[in-house]
């Protein structure tokens, strides 16, 4: 109960901002609660006094202000309601605006390790949850029970002996609510959790499709969904029994207690302790409040579905996100970077990818990275560009150590080129500036035509303006590289990381690409992990890795007289051309 408390403390933290409509909402409590009140009362003395006097005047005037005062009540009530309604879809709109800024804050080394479905499932169908019933529900409960106190004061009123009669089945009430309350709780987290990892499984199937489709893999992939969509079916499964128990137990009590009323009712009217206009108030007035019992167990339900979705959220608001580290003096630009014995793993408990890595890179200089896959060519590009933390050793840039470089600082020097490219469903000018500070249309084109991407840009009608769709489906793979490039130019870094790209392209945009790097090698500080034989020969200095380790440094040439493994790598890189 305490952990459900603390989580709805934290809801009501962005209800606070918009706190006015719920002020509205218990203004309209009072009026609300009110007509509640007056309907039964009414009704007695229209049965008891008009009607039993025959006096017609006085029914046209008691109808009528009982019309009145139930329209009155109708529409406090949609007040009401709008006002909650409000308040609460605001509160979740800067709620998921919140956790979608802190999604960005956290470190890239995050998404490498979590299904992005899942990331999403939470931003979508836990958000949905919330919105659908916590925003009513939680405050919905506190006014439901208002005006039941209120009620039940009018029933003590009108015959306390009846009212006697429906106290009987409170505490059942009480006991099964509790109970069932704990059951779907736990299947409403397990249902959570099951629709999480069916919509990243899904998420994952969705952008590989194409590859699915290339190796006819629809009946696999079809049996693991059917499987986790199963566990989730399950859990729904459970939940839907629980809340149906809850639901028809309290539909249930409701039809006995009146017939309980009903009867006793009936035996109050013979001995003359009671009315016959009494009794219809009194029924009347228990209506009503079987109305927010049979809700309350809907609600409940609902607050449990919410409290679960709620819980998966906090999960991940609890994700650190990526420290700015101290600040120190502003980079302007790159003069040299330091590798001394840098060592790193990506777990405490899993084996080191790099060992024992040195070098020194001086500005104006171009250093390649060779090696087999997995010998830690990339995972040098990602710390020094900072995806990954934790390392041992030091790593100096300008003679600071990385680690006291805020990542504002030092995208101002260093740019990553990566191997897999994503472009935005936008126009191809958003893609190479993304609206960064400082870069205008004048330093798109410019970035463009540095890496030779304006050629093709200028055969589109729409140019720049060009819309680019699902990731690039409407550019070939050579011009998607093309843009990446150039976004990557536009930020006027000094120091690029290239993770050369390997795929296959259309001869026109290899020969643009090609021109790209060379001209990048020509005007920047470079460090490649190379799989061109025309890159690693520009490079002024090679690290051959292998396991994690520099086996071997230095010039082509003076690499290629030693022989060795550098050689090896040199074979395998011509065999294609050999074979071509």
């Amino acid at each position: 109960m305490n952990k459900d408390l603390q989580l709805l403390k934290k809801f009501f933290r962005y209800l606070r901002p918009h706190r006015i409509w719920i002020y509205f909402a218990l203004a309209a409590i009072p009026f609300s609660t009110a007509s509640a009140l007056l309907i039964p009362w009414m009704t007695v003395r229209i049965v008891d006094v008009n009607l039993a006097a025959k006096d017609l005047p006085g029914l046209y005037l008691s109808g009528g202000l009982l019309l009145l005062v139930v329209v009155v009540g109708y529409g406090m009530d949609a007040f009401y309601t709008y006002s909650l309604q409000r308040s609460g879809q605001y509160a979740i709109a800067d709620m998921k605006t919140e956790l979608f800024t802190h999604c960005l804050t956290l470190p890239r080394s995050y998404f490498d390790h979590n299904p992005m479905g899942g990331t999403l499932s939470r931003m979508t169908s836990d958000m949905e949850a919330i919105g659908e019933s916590l925003a009513m529900g939680v405050l919905s409960l506190f006014t439901d029970l208002i005006k039941t106190l209120a009620l039940f004061a009018l029933l003590a009123y009108l015959s306390w002996k009846l009212t006697l009669v429906i106290m009987v089945a409170l505490p059942l009430v009480y006991f099964l609510v509790s109970f069932l309350r704990k059951r779907l709780r736990t299947y409403f987290n397990q249902s959570r959790s099951a629709l999480a990892e069916a919509t990243s499984y899904l998420t994952e199937c969705l952008n590989g499709i194409k590859m699915i489709q290339l190796f006819a893999a629809e009946n696999k992939v079809t049996r693991i969904f059917k499987g986790k969509n199963n566990q989730f079916l399950q859990a729904q499964r459970h939940s839907n029994i629980y809340d149906a128990v809850l639901f028809s137990t309290i539909e249930g009590m409701t039809s006995v207690t009146l017939a309980l009323v009903i009867w006793q009712g009936a035996e109050l009217i013979l001995a003359g302790a009671i009315t016959i206009g009494v009794l219809i108030g009194f029924m009347q007035t228990l209506n009503k409040i079987f109305i927010p019992i049979r809700e309350f167990a809907q609600q409940i339900a609902m607050i449990q579905r919410a409290l679960s979705a709620l819980e998966h959220i906090e999960q991940l608001f609890n994700e650190p996100s990526e420290k700015e580290e101290r600040q120190g003096p502003k980079l302007t630009g790159f003069a040299e970077l330091r590798f001394n014995q840098v060592g790193f793993a990506y777990s405490e408990s899993a084996d080191p990818v790099l060992k024992e890595i040195s070098f020194h890179l001086k500005k104006g200089q171009k250093l390649a990275l060779v090696g087999a896959t997995g010998s830690g060519k990339s995972t040098i590009l990602r710390l020094i560009s900072k995806t990954y933390g934790g390392y041992e050793g030091q790593i100096q840039l300008n003679g600071r150590e990385l680690k006291d470089l805020s990542k504002t600082s030092l995208l101002r020097c260093v740019s990553l080129m990566q191997q897999d490219v994503y472009l935005f469903n936008e126009s191809l000018a958003f893609n190479i500036g993304l609206e960064r500070p400082g870069i205008g249309q004048k330093e798109i084109e410019e970035a463009a035509a540095f890496v030779y991407a304006d050629r093709f840009i200028q055969n589109i009608p729409a140019g720049y303006q060009h819309k680019v769709m699902d990731n690039g489906r409407n550019l070939s793979a050579g011009q998607a590289q093309l843009i990446s490039f150039a976004r990557t130019i536009a930020g006027h870094s000094e120091l690029i990381l290239l993770d050369e790209a390997t795929s296959n392209v259309d001869s026109v945009t290899e020969n643009l690409i090609q021109l790209a790097i060379e001209k990048i090698f020509q005007e920047k500080t470079v460090i490649a992990v190379a799989h061109r034989l025309s890159t690693i020969t520009k490079s002024d200095l090679i690290l051959v890795m292998k396991q994690g380790r520099i086996i071997e440094r230095g010039t082509h040439e003076s690499l290629t007289e030693q022989g060795g493994y550098y050689l090896e790598l040199l074979k395998e890189l011509e065999k294609p051309k050999q074979e071509a």
